[in-house]
């Protein structure tokens, strides 16, 4: 398995911090343990995040994708002629990055760059018939490893787990391209 800079903690001398280096390795303690026993609520869902992120990146590793390209490709096949420009607003991303994930997908074959026929001065991203078919085949191990993610939850548990993660990520505001604070 890849490991990214973040996924392990090294203790500086002689710290009694422990060393972590998966999070599936750590066991959860029980839901009955002691408050001070039970990790803070952002280390859990960090866990989540970086636990989808490699499961992400082992679903797209067979098909050649970085997570980028997959959200780049699924923006551009949904819309059916895309600017680079709304492509960085949709991904949340800078101009010149969605520039270079662009370059790469076009590189690969599964995007192409057109005229816009409402400006001709501006170009469009289109899906060619590889980057659509590319896209489905995505879309279906995605669809099956989120399956296989949640198994173990019933259907009241993941509309749970749903609707919490909804107001918890509905409570960022809208950005595009960086971060924004409030005075």
């Amino acid at each position: 398995m890849r490991r990214l800079p973040h996924d392990e903690v090294k203790p500086a001398g002689r710290s009694s911090i422990p060393v972590v280096t998966d999070d599936a390795a750590r066991p959860s303690p029980p839901a009955s343990a002691p408050p001070e026993q039970q990790p803070e609520l952002p280390e859990l869902l960090m866990r989540a995040a970086r636990t989808l992120r490699r499961r992400w990146v082992a679903v797209l590793e067979p098909h050649g994708l970085s997570p980028h390209q997959a959200r780049a490709l699924r923006a551009v096949v949904a819309a059916d002629g895309l600017r680079v420009s709304d492509l960085a607003a949709a991904l949340r991303i800078a101009p010149r990055s969605a520039t270079e994930v662009a370059d790469g997908l076009q590189t690969a074959g599964l995007v192409v760059r057109a005229a816009d026929p409402a400006d001709r001065r501006a170009v469009v991203l289109r899906a060619t018939d590889a980057g659509h078919d590319l896209a489905a085949k995505v879309e279906r191990a995605r669809a099956e490893d989120a399956e296989a993610l949640v198994a173990r939850l019933d259907a009241a548990d993941r509309a749970e787990l749903a609707r919490l993660l909804r107001l918890v990520a509905d409570d960022q505001p809208e950005r595009a391209g960086g971060c924004t604070t409030t005075a």
